[in-house]
Formats: C-alpha cells, sequence, structure tokens
C-alpha cells in the first residue's frame, strides 16, 4: 500500500501540472534542409531572451513567445543559422543551408546572463544529444555519460551494500561531491547515502544520477569547468546540466531488452513519452518509464579459502566459495513532467520534475560453513545440510525533485523566479541472514533503517542586455537541507547484529538541518565582435560553516572566422554535505585480514571531539584552464583545453583506527573507546589533504563526408588526467602517530589512481537511406591499486579498449529497429594478483578489481529495441 499511495501522489501532481496549463498564444513552424527534409532537434531561440525550444523528430516546433512581435533564430548542426521575424499566432517555414556546425548550438550552461553558442563560450561545454546517449546502448544516464564525455567517468560496484545501488560518479576525476547536477537549470538534489565502502568516490556524496529517465532527456549540457561562483558548492569540478524533453506533436514508444553473452544479467524495459498540449499557449511533456535487469556473477573459483586459511571438501566442491559477484539486481519505475504555459506576452509560468522508485538486491560475502557455523535451522531446509549462506542486501529508493516558477521582466530586466523540493531516500532491508546472538529466535530478514536527504530552494535571476555588448545578471538563492537517519529494528543491530550489515540504532538516529543563502552578480562585455570579458562572484553563507566568497573571470577571442582562445580563472569551495557532518554507523567489512565490525563516529561526536578532531569546515579551490577551438571546416572542429584544479583542506572518510598506532605501541583513549562500543576501529571525516588535478581535453569531429551515396563522420575525443596529493596527511595532534592509519596508500589511491588517468574515445557512424550504424572505440586508461603498507604489492590494471556496436533501420515513418552490442570483443579487466596478500582478492572470491575501477566486468552485452511513434 505504501508504494501505491507513492505513485498515486505522483501521478496526481501530473495531473495538476496539466490542470494549470491554460490557453496562451504562440508561433509555430517547421524547419527543413535545402531538399525539403525535416531538421530535427533545431535549436529555436526568441533572440535577447533565454526563452526558446527545439524542434522534434519531423522538424517542427511550437515557440510561446515573451514579446509580440519578435525576432527568432533557429540553429541546428551542420547548417547556417537563420533569424526571422514571427508575431503571436503566426506559422513559419524556415530553410536552413549546411554551412554551419556543432559549435553553433546554443547553450544555456555556464552563461547566466546571456545563452551562447558553443563558439562564443569563453568556457569548455559539451552538448550532448539524446541521439548520441541512446547510440551508447547503456540503460541508465551515468554509463551513456561515461561513453560519450571522456573525463566523466561512472562504473558498476558490487559487494559494496548500498553503493552497488548508486555507482558513483565524478567529472575529472574529482570526485562525485564536486560535480553539480542541474535539471533544466535548477540544482538537483544530492542522494541520501555516502560512499563509505572501498569503492571510488569512498567518503562522498554524489547525485543518484540513475532517477533520471533517459526517455525524458533532451540533452545535456557538460561544463567542463569550475563554476562556483556562478552555481555555489559542489561545481568545482563542473557541472552537468541535464535538459528535460518539451513540446513534441507525437507520442514516442520505446521496448527493449539486453542480455550477456554469459547468459546472465537479462534485462527488458518500456518508455512512453507525449506531450499534452492544453490550446496554443502550454504544454505538458510526460515520461513514463519501467524497467528491470537480473543480477550477473563474474566470481572467482579458487576452490578454497586463503582468507580463512581453509582447503577442504566444502571448497572444492564450491569452488566459487557460494559468492555472486556482478551488477545488482533491479527493477524501476519512473514519471517525469515538463511543461510551459503563458499567462501573458510578458509572463510565462513552467514546473518540471519527477519521480523514481527502484527495488535492488546485491549480495553480501557468503558466510561459508565453517565462518558461521550454524544457522540453527533457520535457512537451510527441514532434512538438508546446513551449507552456509548468501546475506542479501536490498534497497528501496525514492527521489523526487519538483520545481515550479516563473519568467517575467521587470522594467527592463529578465527575471526568473522559482521553487524546487527535492528528496532522496534509502531504506535497506537485509536478507537471507540471521543474527548470531539471537540464536533460533533469530529473524531471516530485517529492517536495518533509512537514510534520507532533501532539499528546500527558491531562486531569483535575473538579467538585462545593455546594447549589443553588455550583459549583466544577479540573484539569490536559499536552501535549506535536511538529513535523516532512521534506525533499524532491534534484532538488526542486538549484540553482534545481523549477519553482513548490522542495523542502525537508536544512537545513529538523527534530523538534521542547516541553512544557506547565497547572492551573485556576473558580467559578460564583447569588446567587439571577436574580444569577449566576463566574470562573476557570489558569497555563500551557511548556518553552520559561516561565509564564503568566491569569483571568476574568464575570456575570449575569436581568430577571424576559423578558431577561438579562451581562458579562465576561478576560486570555488565546497561545504561538507550533511551526511559527512552527522553518519554514524556500524558496518561489517575485512580488515587487516579478518573480519571486523568498524564503527563510523560523526563529526560532532564527543567521542571525537575528545580526540582532538576539528569541525568540519569548507573545502576551497582554485581553477585555471585555458582552450583553443578551431573550425577547420563547416564539418571539421578540434578542440584542447588545459585545466588545474587545487582543492585544498579536501574532506577525507578515514581508515581504520585501531588500539595501536602506525609504531604498533598502544592508545589508551582509542583503546577505550573501541571497549566502550563493541567494535574493532573507528573511523571518521576530516579535512586532511590538498590535492592538485591536471590534465587535457581534446576533441576533433568530421561530419557530413559523402560516401557511397551515404554521409560518414567520426569522432575522437581525449581525456589525460593527474590527481596528485601536496604535501603531508594532517593529523590530529593526539593521534599524530596515526598517519598512516588515517589515510593509507590504499586510501590515497581512491583519489590519484582509482579512476583512467586517459580515456580515448573515438567512433564513427554512417547512414544512407533508412539504415545508420555507429560503431565506438572507448579506451579505458589504467588504474593503480595501491598496498595499505606494502608498495611491492601494488597492482596496476592495464588499459583496454572496449569497442560498442549499433545499427538502426527505419521500416517506416512510425516503426524502426536499433540493435546494440556492447563490448564487442568481451573485453574484462586485468585479473587481480595478490602478490601474497590474500586481502587483496578476499581470499580468491573477487576475480577483477572493484576498489579500484575502468569499466566494469560484465563483458559483451547484447541489446535490442523497437521504437514506434503515434
Amino acid at each position: 500500500m505504501v508504494k501505491i499511495s507513492y505513485l498515486t501522489k505522483v501521478l496526481a501532481l501530473g495531473l495538476y501540472l496539466i490542470s494549470i496549463c491554460a490557453f496562451a498564444q504562440s508561433v509555430k513552424g517547421k524547419v527543413q534542409d535545402s531538399s525539403g527534409e525535416p531538421i530535427p532537434y533545431a535549436n529555436v531561440i526568441e533572440k535577447g531572451t533565454t526563452n526558446g525550444t527545439t524542434t522534434d523528430e519531423l522538424g517542427q516546433f511550437t515557440l510561446n513567445l515573451k514579446n509580440s512581435p519578435a525576432v527568432i533564430v533557429i540553429s541546428s548542426v551542420g547548417f547556417s543559422t537563420v533569424e526571422k521575424n514571427v508575431s503571436s499566432g503566426s506559422t513559419v517555414n524556415v530553410v536552413l543551408k549546411e554551412e554551419s556546425d556543432l559549435l553553433e548550438e546554443v547553450v544555456l550552461t555556464g552563461n547566466r546572463a546571456k545563452p551562447r553558442t558553443i563558439l562564443d563560450s569563453a568556457v569548455p561545454i559539451d552538448n550532448i544529444d539524446l541521439g548520441e546517449l541512446q547510440a551508447t546502448g547503456q540503460p541508465s544516464i551515468d554509463q551513456a555519460l561515461t561513453y560519450t564525455v571522456p573525463s566523466y567517468n561512472s562504473s558498476n560496484q558490487t559487494v559494496s551494500d548500498a553503493t552497488a545501488h548508486f555507482d558513483p560518479a565524478d567529472l575529472r576525476g574529482l570526485g562525485p561531491s564536486r560535480t553539480l547536477v542541474l535539471v533544466n537549470g535548477k540544482r538537483k538534489n544530492q542522494s541520501a547515502l555516502v560512499y563509505v565502502n572501498d569503492t571510488p568516490g569512498k567518503g562522498e556524496v554524489g547525485t543518484d544520477m540513475k532517477s533520471i529517465p533517459t526517455a525524458a532527456i533532451e540533452r545535456v549540457e557538460v561544463l567542463r569547468d569550475g563554476a562556483s561562483a556562478q552555481y555555489g558548492s559542489d561545481a568545482v569540478a563542473g557541472v552537468v546540466n541535464i535538459i528535460l524533453k518539451k513540446d513534441i506533436d507525437y507520442t514516442l514508444v520505446n521496448a527493449y531488452s539486453g542480455v550477456t553473452k554469459e547468459g546472465d544479467g537479462l534485462n527488458y524495459g518500456a518508455d512512453v513519452n507525449h506531450t499534452f498540449s492544453i490550446g496554443e499557449k502550454g504544454f505538458v511533456n510526460a515520461t513514463l518509464s519501467g524497467y528491470h535487469q537480473d543480477y550477473t556473477d563474474r566470481a572467482g573459483e579458487p576452490g578454497r579459502d586463503d582468507l580463512f586459511g581453509v582447503d577442504n571438501q566444502w571448497t572444492r566442491d564450491n569452488p566459487d566459495l557460494g559468492m555472486i559477484i556482478g551488477q545488482p539486481e533491479m527493477t524501476k519505475g519512473d514519471i517525469f513532467v515538463n511543461g510551459e504555459y503563458d499567462l501573458n506576452d510578458d509572463t510565462k509560468l513552467y514546473a518540471f520534475g519527477g519521480f523514481n522508485y527502484r527495488m535492488g538486491k546485491s549480495f553480501a560475502l557468503y558466510r561459508t560453513p565453517y565462518w558461521i557455523t550454524d544457522d540453527f535451522g533457520l535457512l537451510t531446509p527441514p532434512g538438508e545440510t546446513y551449507d552456509g549462506f548468501q546475506p542479501t542486501f536490498e534497497t528501496d529508493i525514492k527521489d523526487i525533485l519538483f520545481t515550479a516558477g516563473g519568467k517575467f521582466t521587470l522594467g527592463d530586466f529578465n527575471a526568473d523566479l522559482s521553487a524546487t523540493y527535492g528528496g532522496n531516500t534509502v531504506d535497506y532491508t537485509i536478507g537471507n541472514t540471521i543474527n548470531v546472538d539471537l540464536g533460533a529466535n533469530s529473524p531471516t530478514t530485517f529492517d536495518a533503517g533509512a537514510y534520507g536527504f532533501s532539499n528546500i530552494i527558491g531562486n531569483l535571476d535575473v538579467n538585462r542586455q545593455f546594447g549589443e555588448d553588455v550583459n549583466v545578471g544577479f540573484g539569490v538563492e536559499a536552501r535549506q537541507e535536511r538529513f535523516e537517519v532512521t534506525a533499524g529494528e532491534e534484532a538488526s543491530y542486538f549484540g553482534g547484529g545481523a549477519q553482513s550489515f548490522p542495523g542502525l540504532q537508536p544512537s545513529n538516529a538523527l534530523n538534521e538541518t542547516r541553512t544557506n543563502v547565497g547572492a551573485y552578480g556576473t558580467l559578460d562585455w564583447d569588446v567587439n565582435e571577436d574580444f569577449l570579458i566576463g566574470g562573476a562572484v557570489r558569497y555563500e553563507n551557511y548556518s553552520d560553516f559561516g561565509g564564503n566568497t568566491t569569483w571568476k573571470v574568464n575570456s575570449r577571442y575569436k581568430i577571424g572566422e576559423a578558431g577561438v582562445l579562451r581562458g579562465s580563472y576561478s576560486t570555488g569551495f565546497r561545504a561538507p554535505s550533511l551526511h559527512q557532518v552527522y553518519l554514524s554507523n556500524v558496518q561489517t567489512l575485512v580488515s587487516g585480514g579478518t573480519i571486523s565490525n568498524q564503527g563510523t563516529f560523526n563529526n560532532v561526536s564527543p567521542v571525537i571531539r575528545d580526540l582532538g578532531v576539528e569541525p568540519l569546515f569548507a573545502e576551497t579551490s582554485e581553477n585555471i584552464s585555458a582552450g583553443l577551438t578551431i573550425k577547420a571546416s563547416r564539418n571539421f572542429t578540434i578542440s584542447l583545453d588545459y585545466y588545474n584544479v587545487r582543492v585544498n583542506d579536501r574532506v577525507l572518510f578515514t581508515g581504520e583506527i585501531g588500539g595501536t598506532d602506525d609504531n604498533g605501541n598502544p592508545n589508551a583513549a582509542v583503546q577505550q573507546i573501541l571497549d566502550a562500543n563493541q567494535v574493532t576501529s573507528i573511523k571518521f571525516f576530516i579535512n586532511a589533504v590538498n590535492t592538485i588535478t591536471q590534465g587535457f581535453d581534446y576533441t576533433m569531429r568530421y561530419k557530413n563526408i559523402e560516401l557511397w551515396s551515404g554521409k560518414f563522420g567520426f569522432n575522437l575525443a581525449l581525456n589525460i588526467n593527474k590527481t596528485e596529493i601536496d604535501g603531508e596527511v594532517k593529523t590530529p595532534s593526539s593521534l599524530a602517530n596515526y598517519k598512516n592509519n588515517i589515510f593509507n596508500r590504499k586510501e590515497q589511491s581512491r583519489i590519484i589512481s582509482a579512476r583512467p588517468n586517459t580515456k580515448f574515445l573515438f567512433g564513427g557512424t554512417y547512414e544512407i537511406g533508412k539504415f545508420n550504424a555507429a560503431v565506438n572505440n572507448t579506451f579505458f586508461g589504467e588504474v593503480t591499486w595501491q598496498h595499505a603498507s606494502d608498495p611491492l604489492k601494488d597492482q596496476t590494471f592495464t588499459g583496454k579498449v572496449v569497442t560498442d556496436l549499433s545499427f538502426g533501420y527505419e521500416f517506416s515513418d512510425l516503426v524502426s529497429l536499433n540493435v546494440t552490442v556492447n563490448n564487442l570483443f568481451d573485453v574484462y579487466p586485468d585479473e587481480i594478483d595478490t602478490r601474497g596478500d590474500v586481502v587483496t582478492d578476499l581470499g580468491g572470491r573477487f576475480r577483477y578489481p572493484w576498489e579500484v575501477n575502468q569499466f566494469g566486468f560484465n563483458g559483451m552485452t547484447f541489446r535490442g529495441g523497437l521504437t514506434f511513434k503515434f
């Protein structure tokens, strides 16, 4: 009943959006090329404003004007830009000539005062349309971006509790916390989860990218430059702005399915997208989708258990030690809406958002019969011999986003006033397990508690253009954030707790809030047709951290008609998340060759204060970038950008602090904490290191090459990235001899080498008649896992090339087919070489690396689907 009530509320929200739309005048039209073929996804912008839309797949559009009469600007990839004089109620037919390229598409991210083309922008921006995302064959937006943006990385995690259901994602290797995600230009809420397991992004908080269905997306704009001065905290590495679909004149239905070469991981799904037009003044675009995937298993098969030192008949009969290691099982549903309504010629109301619900199941370490020697007959069928058990980690994840606002004029200024609510919750269920301390009275399924995060945001953004040369913008943002922890049932944490994950205890439960108020100003000055200078300044004040001021300057210079030089310098900051301040729990993990309960104490705990750990404070950063774009011809473009990002006082999740220090000497104060809390080690968050990240982004695109009566194109993209720790690890004076424990070599490798140091994309497309094909090769560079204390046990996993092949065929204007083979040559990462340390692969359980990660280890996957238009 609870699940139904959530979906009912979301459906009611969608109906409410429809009900608020009324009749408004607009301009309609169709955009075609010189041969009369429609041009889909062309940009249509009302000149001098941020008001715009795109054409649908038939080249048609409807634009609700802010002013009438008005001038609209129409542009598209591979075509010239055209301006048209229009008035409310008119219909126009536009013909674009093939004289442009991708660089002339209008983008909104990073330009808060005035929309600009990529060529006009002073910072590097990727503009990725839905077709490119779908061509990857990936089932989620985070994975699709991994295969289209070289500096963006996300990969499936496994045996990592709830982290397996979120898959940490980052930009430029700076961690999930330092990439800001927007939807239609508005801040998306973070997830409720802190990644506390041994994966990339450990100790950080990201955005739940899986909560946004690809079917609802028109395009994604990726700003690869520091933008804290424009957008606030978290924009240290850059900004991902997800633009939702708008007014489309047909219903689009997709149905698809796939499976791996090994025959597991079966997935299937369907989605429908439709626009409800209410008269001529408003619309609501709605997307409904569902998806299911089975788990995959790529566990090692050692035939013995080196972690426990066991080689017996059970290990020989169960060479995989009972493990399931791979992608988790998942079922999800989404509903998303995006609506606009012209109240009058000067005022447009808008609302958008959605609800995502997904159920997941992943697996913990198998409890062998020589580890847990008895299940009291609770999990073993009557008459059968006890054979151990593998606990499951099951999640109910809910994510909701809703924004409503209006765009209007204030005198000579354009204004945008909005309110946003976003929330994410993760409920834990631990299944197929027992609490040994409860014996035969133990449940076999436990409610282990829940995490929740939400925010309420108010924004007012104002901008104005003075003449043709000067654009100013300013705005304010007020935000309240809330982090909640709900305790699990008593049986889940009684004694040693449920096997695999002791539930959250009443002492962990909390409900904490903080408020933030920020104000910014921006200025762009086109000194002349070629030279642009601009800047931004922002002040933020947090109720728990105080104030912070950041600023940015940037410039762009056009070199004739062929190229652009650009550069920027900015300062930035990231406020520690509420999760990092208040998180506390107990986890069952492997440490020092043993299975143990490790306790996380939050940053405000008296226990941590007594050890001399200071309150968390905001990270600061400096970002330098410089780039060059060359428009060699109307279809051939090249760009190169260098970046250097310094992050000071980076917030870290420490390693295990035990009763003895780095030198093996006992510490009575720490030991007292361990004994009092019945844990073998403690962890906490601390501002501990400075890092320097630098690298290059290179892209080359050549399209519309005539070949065998069709058109061929290819693209090349490269990211080279390196992060180094600058200086010493900072430790509290009372824990001065715990420097290695606080942030040892293994933990350091999650920052400096857990993601590929090089990523190279090379692909081509070919279209002829109703047939199209694409091949994309992605080289994932090497990653290095560092041993906690012994450099001789480090392992570098070599770079690999993953090839994806896709085909499409249009049977008619209404039905089309697409087939994708991901990882065509069934490439896997290097296997783990323990070099004598059995903890490295957990006694042979893991065959492939998981603490550092390139592209997962599912191998070849086949996918196919049908698309219907009505």
